[in-house]
């Protein structure tokens, strides 16, 4: 399919996958209306700046604004195609909260017409797609096959989402064979990756499965660090060891799983089927403990010392990028000023500030501190000499000093 600029795109949450879909589509012609319940961060975006870190997307950003090929609102419009990407979180008991894609999917009824096409990109546990059909059919006058549905998760890597919006490969899931080839004809006007066509609970699940294989394979490493700690070993060592065997490719521990993805997902697969998740279960248990043997450990440290000052490095859930969503490192430092122990220098070189912490310079939080505990391999950190730690106490949960 070719790009025509007539057709009409309505992107309903311009976060972090919402907002590089639209510059990417506005920067290859299509006429997008972004939709964003923050008004701070429409006006950024109407101003051609991205609200959210990622490398290039402010230029993309401006060239799609400055074009008149995106422009950001706070409702929705009459459009072609609907992209709902708005987030999919967990509950307190770890049950899928789906009320963000059900507001999306009510606030874009209106605006409905007879061909349209809605496309689910948020991550979302099987089902959901057919849950937009029903919440459509019902409050409309619309018969089944007037719309068409689909889901296109994505799989993009904060850092990279620009060219991974278009190059990656993309299971495309209609909720009919009709919403299949449609949803399928768009995505070939701007990606190059293969696309997978399949149905809409497939494609769901598909995405979940995918994180909760990753999840699994993150709990083996995390647990590796605790029988190492226990059995007084190297970690990073034993690790590089092993992954010497042909067939062995062993992932390095951290201090726990962050991201809106691998922390989030496995548990819509065991809301689904709990007795036929036991090991996801398992592993998402496992992750979700490791920060608190974190904090263990930097507390039993501390205990030895009088008024001790502790440096915590990095706050993102991976290097070098802003994302907080679900991080270990933002819970450990949550539960370190709960208890207390010391003061606490708290650096993120990819945030200006935060709403709960107080950020000092990497310097400072070096040459004041007792305790050094590396939670993310940002690059600053990997580039600090030896010299720099010399009587520190160290707990690298992540690596750095071993790298």
């Amino acid at each position: 399919m070719k790009i025509d600029p007539n057709i009409k795109i309505c992107v309903v949450g311009l976060g972090y996958i919402g907002l590089p879909t639209a510059a990417v589509l506005g920067s290859r012609g299509y006429k997008i209306h972004g939709v964003e319940i923050n008004p701070k961060a429409v006006e950024t975006i109407n101003s051609g700046k991205a609200h959210i870190v990622e490398p290039d997307l402010d230029i993309l950003v401006r060239a799609a604004v400055t074009t008149g090929n995106l422009k950001a609102y706070t409702q929705p419009a009459e459009s072609d195609i609907f992209m709902i990407c708005v987030p999919t979180p967990l509950t307190d008991d770890n049950k899928p909260q789906l009320d963000y894609v059900r507001s999306a999917t009510k606030a874009i009824l209106p605006f409905l017409k007879a061909g349209n096409l809605v496309i689910l990109e948020s991550t979302s546990p099987p089902g959901t797609t057919e849950m937009i059909e029903q919440i459509v059919l019902e409050e409309s006058d619309f018969q089944k096959g007037d719309i068409h549905f689909a889901h296109a998760p994505e799989r993009v890597l904060p850092g990279k989402i620009l060219r991974e919006v278009v190059e990656n490969d993309r299971i495309i899931g209609g909720i009919d064979d009709a919403s299949t080839e449609k949803a399928a004809d768009f995505y070939s006007s701007f990606v190059t990756g293969k696309l997978l066509k399949t149905h809409c609970r497939t494609a769901e699940t598909a995405k979940l499965v995918e994180n909760a294989f990753r999840d699994t394979n993150i709990a083996f490493a995390n647990e590796l660090s605790l029988f190492s700690e226990k059995m007084d070993l190297d970690v990073w060592e034993l690790i590089r060891l092993a992954n010497h065997h042909p067939r062995v490719n062993i992932l390095n521990p951290g201090p726990g799983v962050g991201g809106h993805c691998i922390a989030v997902d496995p548990w819509f697969l065991v809301d689904c089927a709990p007795e036929q998740t036991r090991l996801i279960r398992t592993s998402r248990e496992v992750n979700e403990a490791k920060p608190h043997w974190v904090v263990d450990r930097i507390v039993a440290k501390a205990e030895k010392l009088k008024s001790p000052t502790i440096a915590c490095l990095g706050l993102a859930y991976k290097p070098d990028i802003d994302d907080l969503r679900e991080s270990p490192a933002v819970e450990i430092v949550e539960e370190l000023q709960r208890r207390n122990i010391g003061e606490l220098k708290i650096v993120e070189p990819n945030l200006e500030s935060h709403d709960s912490f107080e950020l000092t310079s990497l310097n400072d939080a070096i040459d004041s501190a007792d305790i050094v505990v590396m939670l993310v391999g940002h690059k600053p950190f990997l580039s600090l000499p030896t010299s720099r730690l010399a009587e520190k106490i160290i707990i690298d949960t992540c690596g750095v000093t071993n790298r």
